[in-house]
């Protein structure tokens, strides 16, 4: 039997590092998606459609109007601006290299985690998650490896069959390359939604949140196969740092034993 996907890639993968946050420093929450409208056409904000605090952030899913749309079929067309959008998002997330940085994690049951992540393209990424969690994910460009620290553990799987995959290929195209379901935008968020269907674990839902304004990668929501959601914010992103080529080596050696 295949081994089933950890919920959290990218982390991407949903449900790992689930202890509280131990600091007391301020750290950037992530903001819900907005709920989407009937019409999904780029539009200018009405009052109503401000993202809900981050105290809504759990078990509730704020996109499931939209892929049940998306099942009969009503979000496949795009029109001119919304394929613009996309073709934007795919460009800017092409254009990087390399990325170092903070990252924020809310869980589905709104348990927060923090760490850091870096990023090399094309498909090197780690996520490692600040004490108390023991938890890495690391991929360096074939697989992805989940290490528990405390346990002394690490899991294999295909980064291929991971829900977040596209980040880390060299080229990015979404409109091609994925199922993109939804597209929604006003003055604070561009989202794109996507639906993965050939992961491990089952079908994703996926939904990437960009600044209106400079198309920056905000933060992203992981819904796995189960309707649980996972919210990763980052922040503090440096796109010129270089990381250390070691942060994203595997030792193979040690899961064959």
């Amino acid at each position: 039997m295949a081994k089933r996907l950890p919920a959290f890639f990218g982390a991407l993968l949903i449900g790992m590092a689930a202890s509280p946050l131990a600091r007391a420093q301020s750290v950037p929450l992530p903001t819900p998606a907005p709920q989407p409208k009937t019409n999904m056409a780029p539009a200018a904000p009405a009052a109503e459609s401000r993202p809900t605090p981050p105290s809504a952030i759990g078990g509730s899913d704020p996109i499931s109007s939209l892929f049940n749309r998306a099942k009969t079929g009503e979000t496949t067309a795009f029109d001119p601006n919304q394929r613009a959008l996309v073709d934007k998002v795919s460009t800017y997330l092409t254009s990087i290299r390399t990325m170092v940085g903070d990252f924020v994690q809310v869980g589905p049951d709104g348990a927060k985690t923090e760490g850091q992540i870096y990023l090399q393209k094309p498909g090197r990424v780690r996520f490692e998650y600040a004490p108390p969690s023991p938890i890495e994910l690391i991929a360096d460009g074939q697989s992805l490896v989940v290490r528990d620290r405390k346990l002394a553990t690490q899991d294999l799987y295909p980064l291929g069959q991971t829900p977040l995959r596209f980040l880390l290929a060299d080229r990015v195209d979404l409109m091609r390359e994925t199922n993109v379901v939804g597209v929604y935008s006003d003055n604070i968020f561009t989202t794109v939604v996507i639906e993965e269907k050939k992961t491990l674990g089952g079908t994703h839902k996926l939904m990437l949140m960009f600044g209106a304004q400079d198309l920056a990668l905000k933060q992203w929501t992981v819904t796995d196969p189960q309707g649980y959601d996972t919210t990763v914010a980052v922040y503090n992103l440096d796109m010129t740092k270089r990381p250390d080529p070691s942060l994203f080596k595997i030792n193979y050696e040690r899961l064959m034993q």
